[in-house]
């Protein structure tokens, strides 16, 4: 059975990955006129570092010269991580985005149900199922919390704010938010 280069590349790449505590949460090779871009996409529960993804190009350099997995001719490696404002598509992802701000858009059928196609919310929890989400209060309204089931949602994607609650302005857990649109209401 003949894989792609992709998959050759995951398995290459993976196990130097993985020695560093990371995900590989992406693989791509585009083409860029007469090179190609191979993107390896990064991830962990704390965050990447510019020095960590510089020494994991290196590795991977060094491993990629060693073998034929990218065949003949120019390339480009870029090692990145995610980026502020990513798609949210695997239950890792929605774990990481706990205390975040995301913008959801709903399935047809969850939209049909609630009225509302989009909702911005901060993930407070998330299980098998689903997350629990707070929903900024409007107009001096309280902040409230709503249950969202992972088959309801069409595309999550987490919001970039500028002015986020620090951790140790947060309220305590378990008590009513009286916060600002920006709060996460309880944790």
């Amino acid at each position: 059975m003949s894989t792609t280069q992709s998959e050759r590349l995951r398995e290459l790449l993976e196990p130097l990955v993985d020695s560093r505590e990371l995900d590989l949460e992406e693989i791509t090779v585009t083409p860029a006129g007469r090179r190609r871009v191979l993107r390896v996409v990064v991830d962990s529960d704390s965050g990447v570092q510019l020095d960590t993804c510089a020494e994991l190009s290196r590795e991977i350099s060094g491993k990629l010269d060693a073998t034929d997995a990218m065949g003949e001719g120019e390339y480009v490696l870029e090692v990145t991580s995610p980026g502020a404002e990513r798609p949210l598509t695997r239950h890792s992802h929605y774990v990481r985005a706990v205390d975040r701000l995301v913008r959801f858009r709903l399935t047809d059928e969850a939209a049909a149900e609630t009225g509302a196609q989009e909702l911005t919310a901060r993930i407070t929890k998330v299980d098998e199922d689903g997350l629990d989400v707070t929903v900024p209060g409007v107009k001096g309204r309280r902040p409230t919390t709503r249950r969202l089931a992972f088959r309801d949602i069409a595309k999550a994607r987490v919001e970039i704010e500028f002015n986020p609650r620090s951790q140790s302005t947060q309220e305590a857990p378990g008590v009513a938010g009286t916060g600002d649109a920006h709060g996460p209401g309880n944790a």
